[in-house]
């Protein structure tokens, strides 16, 4: 039984998936980028790494095992225990160890496990089909001297240096007509401000006397300051507690998780139209996991949900 291919399957779906009693495997989100040296273009994709800490069976690899193979639940995590031990073993005698398609593990001089993830393989669905693209590189200065001969000829700027000196010599002329024209104009218009204001200033100040004369008063026994703390959750990682096709039950569960301590909400429907209810939300991966693992020791069905809200 090929156990890498089954990890693989799951790392297609689930941003971890923990292979007990040996570790766990984390993807994470990458944008696309451009290497400007070889002008090559890479599609978004999920980065794989590797978590040693994560050790505790969640059920998740041995269901999705007893459910692909049609074996028990008991035999799915035999199976587990017996591959952990061959690379355990693999390790101890040769320093190395591979999984196919995922990466390959390895003792550094201080016989600290270090791993290498591959990158033939894209986790990432949404960029199924989409490979490295290589772009060639424009060429400007096969034609420059042609060009140039031609600017020679006709009264036309095609080379970036023409045309920056055409702008600056026809911009500084602007500046130089627009300045002469401004200078006239500014001290009438200066003047008639001038005048305005004062008039305004005089009237605003005569208006706020008779306000202040008027409306003038002292509270004895002034109110004191009231401050709300509002708590907001955010992020993008969320623990589901569970999701619901009725939403009263939704909202009795958020009640029930509530009442035990938990910021339990409702993040709204999915694509199923079940209402989901999530014990809280977290703004980094480290946060969630977490407290995924101690929600499980009361709800085994607790899951890691990755979404923009």
């Amino acid at each position: 039984m090929n156990i890498s291919s089954h990890i693989q399957d799951l790392l297609y779906r689930y941003e971890c998936v923990v292979l007990p009693g040996f570790g766990a495997f984390l993807s994470q989100k990458q944008s696309a980028y451009i290497d400007e040296e070889s002008n090559e273009f890479f599609p978004p994709k999920k980065v794989i790494s590797f978590n040693r800490q994560l050790i505790k069976n969640d059920g998740l690899l041995a269901n999705y095992i007893a459910e692909v193979e049609n074996v028990r639940y008991t035999t799915a995590n035999n199976i587990i225990q017996e591959f952990v031990y061959d690379l355990e073993n693999s390790l101890q005698n040769q320093s190395k160890a591979e999984l196919a398609h995922i990466g390959k593990f390895f003792l550094d001089e201080e016989d600290r496990l270090q791993f290498e993830p591959f990158s033939e393989v894209n986790f990432l669905t949404q960029s199924f089909g989409l490979g490295t693209y290589k772009a060639e590189a424009v060429n400007r200065e096969v034609y420059k001297k042609q060009v140039e001969a031609l600017e020679e000829k006709a009264p036309i700027a095609f080379t970036p240096e023409r045309r920056r000196n055409s702008v600056l010599k026809y911009a500084a002329i602007g500046l130089v007509a627009l300045g002469i024209s401004s200078f006239a104009g500014l001290n009438i218009y200066s003047s008639q401000v001038s005048k305005h204001n004062i008039a305004e200033q005089q009237e605003a100040e005569t208006q706020l006397q008779q306000q202040i004369q008027q409306a003038t008063f002292v509270i004895d026994n002034p109110l004191p300051a009231v401050t709300f703390e509002i708590e907001k959750q955010s992020g993008n990682f969320h623990v589901v507690a569970g999701a619901f096709r009725v939403e009263e039950n939704a909202q009795k569960k958020v009640d029930e998780l509530r009442e035990a301590g938990h910021k339990a909400r409702l993040i709204g429907e999915n694509a199923y139209g079940l209402h989901q209810v999530v014990y809280s939300s977290h703004q980094t991966r480290r946060e969630a996991i977490n407290k995924l693992y101690a929600v499980k020791k009361t709800n085994e069905a607790a899951w890691l949900l990755v979404q923009e809200l």
